[in-house]
């Protein structure tokens, strides 16, 4: 026993560690809080049944969300390893388990494809004007119509009639924009297209930027996320403030939440809210036992986990 004990103090001496605990909490609170629940989490509700969406949302984020999430930090913890070697102290006959993560993290790095879209819209946010505004663009075709001057004409003529039919199908300069400025998508899976070089740059500064994060480790994690966690929740209550305060805000939210009991019967509702908090609580995929492997190993990690999973939902 003491020799155990001894070897897991020298690995703990070796292994670096969090120099505060509030940034273990901002970081784990950053992976959390993220596209799956700015992104996702709305349209899941909206799609099935506004507010009674929350009901079983809660039920799994108890019964599944919180006993994973508490599973995972503590192996990370007792460990001291990442979620592939961990098992070989738990139990080897299980690595298969941590190289499945790999896995997991390696189809999820398509999100970055996310924030290079993002990037590239906050770009194209600073031209005169607005590139999605007008068909005077490169990639606009003849079909192209510009629905501002459309709306207005409408209202001048008072009667406007337009066929959305196939065989006059006409496209906004809204969507010309994505499918052809920014996807340049092409006719099929024959056709395999150009390089979009200004969404490449993008991607490019997206793994920059996730490079210099933790190019040093948690030491420079902790310090980059005082910056990354607290921001978008900054500017997500200047949004939220704007958006309330226009004219039929209210109407909306309450269009939105409106509960539809009845949907509470359909199987598919349970489902999207289980797969919803395992996908927001980050589990399963690594990154949470990682994080809980640089804390000490007696750090209360019940009262974290709980902190954590009540923040996130």
């Amino acid at each position: 026993m003491d020799q155990a004990h001894t070897e897991m103090q020298t690995k703990v001496e070796k292994r670096e560690q969090w120099k505060k605990k509030r940034e273990y909490i901002l970081t784990s609170a950053g992976n959390m809080v993220g596209l799956g629940n700015v992104w996702r989490f709305p349209y899941l509700c909206y799609k099935n049944g506004g507010g009674v969406f929350l009901l079983p949302y809660c039920f799994f984020a108890v019964l599944c969300g919180l006993p994973l999430f508490l599973l995972e930090t503590a192996i990370g913890q007792y460990t001291q390893e990442g979620p592939t070697t961990c098992w070989i102290q738990l139990c080897p006959l299980a690595q298969g388990t941590g190289y499945s993560t790999i896995v997991i993290q390696l189809y999820s790095r398509i999100y970055n494809i996310i924030l290079a879209w993002a990037i590239l819209y906050f770009i194209y946010c600073f031209r005169d004007p607005l590139p999605w505004a007008t068909c005077n663009n490169p990639w606009n075709t003849d079909r192209c119509v510009d629905l501002t001057s459309l709306n207005r004409t409408a209202i001048h003529s008072g009667n406007l009639t337009v066929n959305w039919t196939s065989g006059n199908l006409i496209k906004s300069s809204i969507s010309e924009f994505w499918e052809r400025g920014v996807l340049s998508m092409s006719g099929g899976i024959a056709e395999v297209g150009t390089v979009q070089w200004d969404l490449l740059l993008c991607l490019l500064a997206c793994w920059v930027v996730c490079y210099f994060c933790i190019w040093k480790g948690v030491s420079s994690t902790g310090k980059v996320v005082y910056f990354t966690t607290l921001f978008p929740y900054v500017m997500l209550i200047i949004l939220l403030i704007r958006g309330l305060t226009l004219p039929g805000a209210w109407q909306g939210v309450v269009y939105y939440l409106y509960p539809e009991p009845s949907r509470l019967a359909d199987p598919q509702v349970w489902m999207e809210a289980c797969t919803q908090v395992l996908f927001s609580y980050g589990v399963a995929a690594g990154v949470v036992t990682t994080l809980g492997s640089y804390n000490k190993v007696k750090n209360n990690c019940y009262k974290y986990a709980m902190e954590e999973c009540t923040f996130s939902s």
